[in-house]
This record gives C-alpha cells, structure tokens and sequence, in this order.
C-alpha cells in the first residue's frame, strides 16, 4: 500500500482528493488538536526516517511558514519521500488575487467570495482567516508568505525536485512536484502521462 504524508492537515476527518483513495493517510500537524498520527513542525521533517512516503499532500499549508524556512520544509518533503514519489502543494494564487482587486476595485476588507468557512476578504487571502486566528489565539494560523505560480515552482526547483506540473485556477495554484524520475503510475493519477 502507498503511504500518503499529509502536512498541515489539521484533521482526517477533512477529505482527501479522490486521488488519494487506497493510500494509507498519515496525518502530521504541529496542532495535536486534531488528533494527527505524527505531532511535529513542517520545519522539522529531516528529523524523521528518510524515504519512506509515496506521496505528500500539503494543502494551504506551506504559505503558513517564513519565506525563509520554506526551503526548510520543502527540503523536509524531498527528505520523507521516495524516489519517484511526489508532492502536491496547494496555496492561494496571489498574482491572480491582486488582479482581481485592481481589476474589480474591491477593497481588502470587501468580501471576495463566501466558503464554507464564510465570507473570505482578500486580506484574509494574504494574511490568513482573520476570524479564525483571533478565536484560536495561535499564529500558526496567520499567513506569513506567499506565492505565484512561477515563485512556486522556483522553490520546489530549487528543493530538488523536478519536473513539476501546476494548475492555477479559483485564486488557487495546485502544483505536482516529482522526487527525481516520476513513478507512471504517479503521472496517471493526475492525468498528466
């Protein structure tokens, strides 16, 4: 069975992508809150066993981090996983947030969409869920980078990893970044053999 390391997760009880599905899911958050398998910092993988995951899943996680311990983490990814294994990485699309304030002159405390978490102001997008940080009292909440497509793929270059694949869509890139040579099966999964 593939193992799946989901960073940042906050909770199995939130779902996974179908591509997921027969993967053993091992959640690892800094919160013990939400009961995670491995309690520990995104910035302290290269303290765990090298190689040993297929797959990680880090979804609106990463901008959570320093822009200069984001190599720390993504080096941590590259460590975890195995050859051939992937990271997928999703975070707010910031280039595409700022069109569309200028574009539709809307204000950084205007609601730019409704989630199920309710109403998202492009200030939430850049510096994290307000509401959410001030009724928790943690920062590791708050936003403390960002990305655009082209800085993400930079930074995982830059980690080691390649090739990589983005989509960009919803205020949202989604990138697939690959751990040397892509195992077939991994490309298939996201359609992209």
């Amino acid at each position: 069975m593939k193992r799946l390391l989901n960073v940042g997760g906050g909770s199995k009880s939130i779902p996974l992508p179908p591509e997921y599905i027969g993967f053993e899911h091992v959640l690892l958050d800094i919160d013990p809150q939400g009961a995670p398998d491995i309690v520990l910092d995104g910035r302290q993988l290269g303290e765990l066993a090298a190689a040993q995951f297929d797959a990680i899943y880090c979804s609106h996680n990463l901008e959570h981090y320093f822009r200069h311990d984001v190599p720390k983490v993504l080096g941590g990814f590259f460590h975890v996983l195995k050859p051939g294994g992937f990271a997928q990485i999703r975070v707010p699309d910031l280039t595409e947030l700022m069109r569309r304030v200028v574009q539709g002159k809307i204000d950084l405390e205007e609601t730019l969409y409704v989630s199920p978490a309710g109403p998202i102001a492009p200030i939430d997008v850049i510096y994290g869920l307000g509401r959410q940080i001030e009724a928790s009292g943690v920062d590791f909440f708050a936003h403390k980078t960002g990305f655009s497509d082209q800085s993400l793929a930079r930074a995982v270059e830059r980690a080691g990893f390649a090739p990589n694949f983005s989509r960009v869509a919803d205020l949202e890139i989604n990138l697939i970044a690959f751990k040397g040579t892509p195992d077939p099966d991994n490309l298939r999964l996201f359609g992209i053999a």
